[in-house]
């Protein structure tokens, strides 16, 4: 900073100024040239500095026609002076601005004397814990160690670092000392550790939040728990558990203090993964009909490779029900020695015994999941191996076997908890009034249609495909709730379907009812189960875009599990969300009876709030060189896509810059917004990629549902291109989601871009012509007129409170607390503001003569509250006096809790009050 940096300084109008700016060598005061004005002049004292903001967070950012060329993460504001003036300026980088920000909060918050201190002594709890891992070593207290010794520990305290690169740091620091020998100090062990462990990133991030030049104590940790991770109930307590658990030092962890490395470790750690903890166990309601979950399923199951040629194997089996896979897929034909076999028919496909998978299947039915498993039992056998197939059914899975019939009265299937460990067969079922030569064995063969196709066989084998054998009645009771029918229409199948009867789909013909019948299709998976199987022309095994169904409700997709890539990504990611227990419930719109949702809908969603989805890519770390490149040696070129897989509304994709020749520790520092209209069907997938002349070649990819994703900064775990975890691979990022704010664009945040009131978007009703229902339901439009306005007007509110407080709209309310703290004292130290707490809401009361900024931060404050207000006098009875022993701040917090999702939980230092 005191050597300059070029900013460009942004002003309204489409006006932008390249100057040098830099800070004086006393640090008291900052500069820019070349200016107009007298140098006096071009320059801003350090101590009339009241904020420094990140990001394009001031109304000159906002009115600035260049807005969107502007990069988030290399924007930045200077607000001085008494009327809270603001110097707009932009870096080239993020990393150069980040060094600016972070500078100047150092030099305002502890002055020259701080920086002084930094520079006269180095880190001293991180000096104290390595001088003593050191002392370890040194067994012969030569005050050496041998390089060996060295490097193995540096690799042990960061195992992601690559053993030749330890080793030749300590080889150019001995080089350049003219060192001879190859033993390592303890200053030298230190140097080393300090160049290759300390994570500039992170190292930005800890000083915002450090009230101390070298540590968090368990306020600060306080305040980033909760105002940045979302944590509720935090207290000090919950911040020594933390630094217990992770501060390597003892002195750390004796003192209650968290360094930089301890800090380190605690963001890498399980705790702060991208995933819910929460969702890792079976978290959602069992209890609801089984038509009413989404049912993890794969295709040919017994298939190791393509569907023509490829071997048939248990092993299919094996995996796809470690893997929480509930519905499996068994082909059956007549075999050699009266013993069926299971393979694709009329293809080239090898073949398994079909009793070797019963008792791999019976043996691995429930690993995974104690929820109801589904054979998809395609028949093709005469009858006398059918009744093979039957003994072998009854005497290896025996009461497994679900053989309840179904009562005629019932409107609803089962729950997947009535039916724990209980298996279900898929199949054709005799009416009660058939004999066994009238039924006909199966409504599928894939085979058949796939050999037509490429013609390869003869019309009499086309033929004999298509030849109706007898279903034995022994077989037949064992289908009870997955009984399979051929689908007309959908009026015909409202009008006589039962619940338990069950269609399959070819890819193509669901993809037409998902096109030209969106609405029915998904009405129709309201009460029945559908399964989708991929058209018989993939031949090479790929998959279809399971999104395209589940879009519908289609229950069951099957997947080809044995080929990767991006759309077993999604399935496997998407499954994840409930315990990975093979059951995922259906967003609420998808199973009332009365909602009515479009598979195809491109706009929002009626009765569904948006969401605004923010995520930073800051860094990554140890990203493998991808398998089978070998052009560039071992040079990784990386860059991140951001993807978001949903309705097609919510589709879309962003990608970082490359970061050239850096695989170790790239820093992107990029962040994109996204709206999210239906945010209980929409995944976010992370995919890490080199850039090569050649073509782009993979790295690693996470994929994760969007009611999985922890806020805050988080570290994301990278899986190679077959689902493996890759070791130490790990994305850094900060995710942050809020409420859309009135009919803001989501790459728009100013005050100038949100939707007037008569451009909102209201909830109307379909007129079902019964006259008596219509009446009922027309004299409810206006309240929910009244909901809506009420809604919109406070997130605009909201919106306007967090603009003022130099804040993005993806901040919460905790965060523009914390940062309007600061500006609640004057130059005295005496109150300006005070939060009073004798009503429902906390008031800001004025405490004297306020600047117009502060005004009018506490005008839009109570507009904030008076729409909170007014909405929760619509939702809830009117609160009266505190409970028996309860107080009003106990109220208080309630309240904000039930609004904003979570107990603010302790004192926030600086902000007078429980606030």
């Amino acid at each position: 900073m005191v050597d300059g940096s070029e900013l460009k300084k942004v002003r309204s109008n489409s006006r932008v100024y390249h100057r040098y700016f830099l800070l004086d060598a006393d640090m008291q005061s900052l500069r820019w040239e070349p200016t107009k004005k007298e140098s006096e002049k071009a320059k801003i004292d350090v101590k009339s500095i009241k904020e420094v903001r990140t990001g394009k967070n001031t109304d000159t950012f906002r009115t600035n026609g260049t807005y969107d060329q502007i990069s988030e993460d290399c924007a930045f504001s200077i607000i001085f002076g008494e009327n809270y003036e603001s110097l707009d300026l932009v870096a080239n980088t993020a990393d150069v601005a980040n060094i600016w920000v972070t500078g100047l909060r150092y030099l305002i918050s502890y002055g020259k004397h701080t920086l002084n201190m930094i520079e006269s002594s180095q880190n001293n709890l991180r000096s104290s814990w390595l001088s003593d891992l050191f002392d370890e070593e040194d067994v012969n207290h030569n005050r050496q160690i041998a390089i060996c010794t060295a490097v193995q520990l540096i690799k042990k305290l960061n195992p992601g670092l690559k053993n030749v690169k330890i080793e030749l740091k300590f080889k150019e620091l001995h080089k350049a000392q003219d060192k001879s020998g190859s033993d390592v100090t303890k200053d030298e062990f230190a140097e080393v550790f300090h160049d290759l462990c300390t994570r500039p990133e992170i190292y930005f991030l800890f000083v915002q939040f450090s009230s101390n030049k070298e540590f968090l104590d368990t306020k600060d940790l306080m305040i980033f728990l909760e105002a940045e991770q979302g944590m509720a109930q935090v207290s000090e307590d919950t911040s020594l558990e933390v630094i217990h658990k992770y501060e390597p030092s003892k002195e750390g962890r004796l003192k209650g203090w968290l360094s930089l490395d301890g800090f380190s470790n605690y963001l890498m750690s399980s705790e702060c993964h991208i995933f819910d903890p929460e969702h890792k166990s079976v978290c959602q309601d069992m209890n609801q009909p089984l038509s009413h979950y989404y049912i993890n399923a794969s295709h040919n199951t017994y298939l190791i490779e393509d569907q023509f040629r490829g071997p048939s194997d248990v092993t299919g089996y094996i995996r796809a029900l470690k893997m929480g896979c509930r519905c499996v897929e068994l082909d059956v034909w007549d075999g050699s020695d009266n013993e069926p076999v299971i393979y694709t028919g009329h293809t080239m496909t090898s073949q398994i015994v079909f009793h070797s998978v019963i008792d791999v299947i019976n043996k691995y039915a429930f690993v995974a999941s104690e929820f109801p498993l589904i054979l998809c039992l395609e028949n093709h056998c005469s009858v006398k191996q059918q009744k093979v197939m039957f003994q072998h059914l009854k005497k290896i899975l025996g009461d497994r076997i679900h053989i309840d019939p179904p009562k005629l009265e019932e409107c609803y299937l089962p729950s997947p908890s009535e039916l724990k460990g209980k298996i279900l067969l898929k199949g054709k079922k005799l009416d009660t009034n058939c004999t066994a030569s009238e039924g006909e064995v199966t409504d599928e063969d894939e085979g058949a249609e796939m050999s037509q196709r490429m013609s390869i066989e003869s019309a009499e084998q086309q033929t004999n495909a298509h030849k109706k054998i007898p279903l034995l009645k022994d077989l037949s009771d064992l289908v009870t709730l997955c009984k399979s029918v051929e689908f007309n229409d959908f009026p015909t199948s409202f009008q006589n379907q039962k619940p338990w009867e069950l269609c399959s789909f070819n890819e193509v013909f669901a993809t037409r009812c998902a096109c030209d019948f969106p609405g029915d299709f998904v009405n129709y998976n309201k009460k029945f189960l559908a399964r989708v199987y991929p058209s018989p022309m993939r031949i090479d095994s790929s998959n279809m875009n399971p999104q395209d169904f589940w879009k519908c409700g289609c229950q069951i997709v099957a997947m080809n599990y044995q080929t990767p890539g991006l759309m077993m990504d999604l399935n496997i990611g998407w499954f994840r969300q409930n315990g990975n227990c093979g059951y995922v419930l259906r967003p609420a719109i998808m199973r009332e009876q009365v909602s009515y949702f479009s598979a195809n809908t491109k706009d929002s969603v009626p009765g569904v709030s948006p969401q605004l989805l923010h995520i930073k890519i800051i860094s990554g770390q140890n990203f493998p060189k991808p398998k089978g490149s070998g052009a560039k040696g071992d040079v990784v070129d990386p860059y991140v896509y951001v993807e978001i897989h949903g309705i097609p509304a919510d589709c879309a994709e962003q990608r970082t810059k490359t970061v050239h020749q850096n695989g170790d520790n790239p820093l992107f520092d990029e962040s994109f917004e996204f709206q999210i209209n239906l945010p209980e069907l929409t995944m976010v997938r992370f995919v890490v990629l080199d850039d090569d002349y050649i073509g782009d070649e993979f790295i690693g990819q996470y994929t994760i549902p969007f009611e999985c994703l922890q806020p805050g900064f988080r570290h994301v775990p990278l899986q190679s291109l077959t689902g493996e975890v890759l070791p130490h691979t790990l994305l850094f990022v900060h995710v942050a989601m809020t409420n859309r704010r009135g009919g803001g664009k989501p790459h728009k945040r100013g005050l100038s871009v949100r939707k007037g009131k008569r451009s909102r978007e209201y909830t109307s009703m379909r007129v079902l012509q019964i006259k008596d229902v219509d009446e009922v339901f027309k004299t409810a439009l206006l309240p929910l007129r009244e909901a809506t306005d009420l809604r919109e007007n406070m997130q605009n509110a909201i919106v306007s409170f967090k603009e003022l407080c130099g804040l993005s709209a993806v901040a919460n309310l905790k965060q523009c607390i914390l940062a309007l703290s600061p500006r609640l004292t004057g130059p005295d130290n005496s109150p300006l503001l005070v939060f009073n707490l004798n009503d429902q809401y906390p008031n800001l009361e004025f405490q004297g003569l306020l600047p117009e900024v502060l005004k009018k931060v506490v005008t839009t404050y109570d507009m904030v509250w008076i729409r909170k207000k007014k909405e929760k006098k619509k939702k809830t009875p009117p609160v009266g006096p505190p409970p028996a022993g309860g107080t009003v701040r106990d109220r208080c917090k309630e309240d904000w809790a039930a609004d904003e999702g979570g107990d603010l939980g302790g004192p926030i230092p600086g902000c007078l009050g429980w606030l």
